[in-house]
């Protein structure tokens, strides 16, 4: 698997590549930059009252991790398989595994690809924020860091953080943010409302926020006057973050709009990617009391 994120295309591309997997003969897609390797299963040991979707706990490498049942997570039968496999996965400053029926193949997509799923069937509280169509199949796209905030809420955006910063006012500055994740974006704004910044304007993936901009560039007026942060998650249907950094930074009037991108794939091997796009600041979720202070560094 490390081998294989080798072959991944320059930062800004608009695509990514993701882990197919299957759980009761359904598929559902991780991306590979979260997924440090996939192992047979271990002999796991169980953990007294440990969260309904947690198995027990496994040692690997002198690591202790977590093993998260993906068929509980989803709500399926669980189906002991002889083709049963191990993700083991790295985001948000956390290591996991999450025990799944059987690891298929990679594939190599654009985030254009990738639908937005509808009101319709995701449910309020779906684990899912994209479909992707191959052929006659469907590979859901699921939202690891929701599923992982639901098991354990402090490794979640945590308003706390924000409340030490000491009352504040902003209510002048105004914010693009960029997140496909409807929970994440509800802490966003409650975390950044509470630091002070109450004029946000938050969309679901980069495409929109894109457009947007470039409808206010079009206005004739300094696009400083009219906006002054952009704030952006990397992992969107359609346009992912450092594609909209790029986008931004190349444009004529946009470009000098300050790009904080606000990710949990900010790590030390995967930084240079931000950088290669211009962003102005990364950082990693769940630290928002960093990201406030990154946003103040830039327009105050």
């Amino acid at each position: 698997m490390n081998e294989h994120k080798g072959i991944l295309l320059e930062s800004g591309t608009n695509e990514l590549e993701i882990v197919e997997f299957e759980v009761q003969q359904n598929k559902f897609g991780i991306n590979v930059i979260k997924v440090k390797e996939i192992i047979q299963p271990t002999p796991i040991t169980v953990v007294p009252h440990a969260h309904k979707f947690v198995k027990g706990i496994i040692q690997l490498r002198g690591e202790v991790l977590p093993v998260v049942d993906m068929s509980k997570v989803l709500g399926l039968q669980a189906n002991e398989s002889s083709q049963s496999k191990y993700i083991v996965a790295e985001f948000n400053q956390q290591k996991v595994v999450f025990n799944v029926d059987n690891v298929t193949q990679i594939h190599r997509i654009s985030w254009n690809q990738i639908e937005k799923p509808s009101d319709m069937y995701r449910g309020g509280s779906s684990q899912i924020i994209g479909v992707i169509k191959r052929n006659e199949d469907m590979i859901l796209l699921l939202d690891f860091e929701s599923i992982m905030v639901d098991i354990n809420p402090e490794s979640g955006i945590n308003v706390n953080q924000v409340k030490k910063l000491g009352k504040r006012e902003r209510s002048n500055k105004k914010i693009v943010a960029a997140e496909d994740s409807p929970l994440l974006r509800k802490l966003l704004h409650d975390t950044l409302s509470e630091a002070g910044y109450d004029q946000v304007e938050f969309f679901e993936n980069g495409s929109d926020a894109l457009e947007y901009l470039e409808g206010l560039a079009e206005t004739g007026l300094p696009i400083e006057e009219q906006v002054q942060m952009v704030i952006s998650d990397v992992e969107m249907p359609q346009m992912d973050g450092h594609h909209l950094t790029k986008r931004i930074k190349e444009h004529q009037s946009l470009g000098k709009l300050p790009v904080i991108i606000f990710s949990s794939l900010i790590t030390k091997d995967l930084r240079h990617k931000g950088e290669m796009v211009g962003a102005n600041e990364q950082v990693s979720k769940p630290e928002i009391a960093e990201l406030v202070l990154k946003i103040d560094k830039h327009i105050l």
